[in-house]
């Protein structure tokens, strides 16, 4: 067996700081979400997956991908967002067994009074707090790391 490529000091301090700051991120995006708008953060990102569609549409399997979520998952959200006549569900016409998701125009309203809290945290706890250079650091690193990991098999 070969041994672990164990992380140094610096790795270390970058791995932990990424945890840290996205926990700490996630969690006060979910509570500003929830209080400001009755949203989840899965619910907010549906809208806005869908609003920037084609056609305010997207089939499920293609959701769930750019969402990196589990189809289940996504499911149970979906029936959530449709409970509040914010997004509905059709059938998809090019593919009987294709379901699109499909945001109403209440959806697009909910997205439209929720967004400018939702930026308002992202700016204040994230982007305002970084340099132009250590943002384009950021976008450009995580980049390649998506870029690699959509090429990797799931589990």
């Amino acid at each position: 067996m070969q041994e672990p490529r164990w992380l140094d000091g610096r790795e270390m301090a970058a791995w932990l700081g990424f945890l840290e700051a996205s926990n700490r991120l996630m969690r006060l995006v979910e509570h500003q979400l929830k209080v400001d708008s009755g949203l989840s953060h899965a619910q907010y990102e549906i809208l806005v997956r869908l609003s920037g569609a084609p056609d305010g549409a997207l089939r499920m399997t293609e959701l769930a991908e750019l969402m990196v979520t589990s189809k289940s998952g996504l499911t149970y959200q979906v029936a959530q967002l449709e409970k509040y006549g914010l997004v509905e569900r059709r059938s998809c016409p090019t593919d009987d067994r294709g379901i699109l998701a499909v945001v109403t125009d209440d959806g697009r309203r909910k997205l439209e009074s929720a967004a400018p809290g939702h930026v308002a945290l992202v700016r204040d706890c994230l982007i305002d707090l970084l340099t132009p250079e250590q943002r384009d650091t950021i976008a450009v690193a995580l980049s390649s790391v998506n870029d690699t990991l959509r090429l990797r098999p799931r589990s």
